[in-house]
C-alpha cells in the first residue's frame, strides 16, 4: 500500500499556481514539487494527483488523500458520467481529467478527502511544497 497525499496553490486564480505531492511507502517518504506561470487551484490539485502518479513505477494499491472535494468528487462521482457521455468538451480542465483517468486505469487507487489547512500533518507539509512552488515574479 502507497499512501499519496497531494494539494495545489495558486497566488490568484487564475495566476502563478504550484503543486505539491508526498509518497509513503514501506517507511520510504519521497516529495515532489512543481508549478505554472499561469494557471488555477484546480489545475495545481490536479498535477499533484498526476504527477504523484505517474512516480510510480509499477501498478499500486494507492490511498490518496487530498483536501480538494474537485479532484475527489471529479474521481468518484462526476468521472463515470463523463465517461459514459463519451467525455463532452464541456468539461473543465477535461485534458488533466483525461490524464488522471488514464493513470488510476493503471493502479487500484481509493481517494480520500481531508479537511484543508486543519492541522492534518501531511496535508500540511504538502501544503507548504505547493506554495514554495509557486513561480515568483
Amino acid at each position: 500500500m502507497i499512501e499519496i497525499f497531494t494539494d495545489g496553490a495558486c497566488s490568484g486564480n487564475p495566476g502563478p499556481g504550484g503543486w505539491g505531492a508526498l509518497l509513503r511507502w514501506n517507511g520510504h517518504e519521497k516529495e515532489l514539487s512543481g508549478g505554472e506561470k499561469e494557471t488555477t487551484n484546480n489545475r495545481m490539485e490536479m498535477m499533484a494527483v498526476i504527477k504523484a502518479l505517474e512516480a510510480l513505477k509499477k501498478p499500486s494499491v494507492v490511498s490518496l488523500y487530498t483536501d480538494s472535494q474537485y479532484v475527489q468528487k471529479g474521481v468518484t462521482e462526476w468521472m463515470a458520467g463523463w465517461k459514459a457521455k463519451g467525455w463532452p468538451k464541456r468539461i473543465k480542465n477535461k485534458d488533466l481529467w483525461l490524464q488522471i483517468d488514464s493513470l488510476i486505469a493503471r493502479h487500484e487507487v481509493d481517494f480520500h478527502w481531508v479537511k484543508g489547512h486543519a492541522g492534518h500533518p501531511e496535508n500540511e507539509r504538502v501544503d507548504k511544497l505547493a506554495v514554495a512552488a509557486i513561480p515568483k515574479g
